[in-house]
């Protein structure tokens, strides 16, 4: 289900919680979804019985890798990400981090990938502030998006 609206977002994970379901959520960009997010997402989703994933809108991804990218607009994104059988909401956000949505869903596991370390991440301390945990899922090798974009862009000049 994609959720853009914040208040429906409040009330869903009000409604999770009170039937005491472990709340896992992930962010990110997903620009160009590969299978190394799909085994990401399925390790992701082993961790509770929710799995929520935060995606970054266009606007906020041309905020932070430039102007080339996304490669892939955010309606076909959301689309992929809402298909994934992990994967139980996709919620859209315009902000460079997921603070905001992380201070509304309260997760029970906060997820990142393998090239992320938990002493660098702006939302550690607010995970952890309400009993949270940080989760690092290692990288799946060969499958880097950064990688795969900078090679199609090289390759493509």
């Amino acid at each position: 289900m994609i959720i853009e609206d914040r208040k429906l977002l409040e009330n869903i994970v009000k409604e999770l919680k009170n039937q005491n379901l472990k709340i896992v959520f992930t962010n990110g960009c997903f620009d160009i979804i590969h299978r190394g997010h799909v085994e990401y997402l399925n390790k992701a989703k082993k961790l509770g019985d929710i799995l929520i994933v935060g995606i970054n809108s266009d606007k906020s991804i041309k905020k932070i890798k430039g102007n080339k990218r996304p490669i892939i607009p955010l309606y076909s994104r959301v689309y992929v990400l809402d298909n994934l059988k992990a994967v139980d909401f996709v919620v859209p956000f315009d902000e460079e981090t997921p603070i905001n949505l992380i201070k509304i869903i309260k997760p029970d596991v906060h997820v990142k990938g393998g090239d992320y370390r938990e002493e660098d991440l702006p939302e550690a301390e607010i995970v952890k502030s309400y009993g949270g945990e940080i989760k690092i899922i290692p990288l799946i090798e060969g499958f880097s998006t950064t990688k795969i974009i900078n090679w199609i862009l090289e390759k493509y000049k």
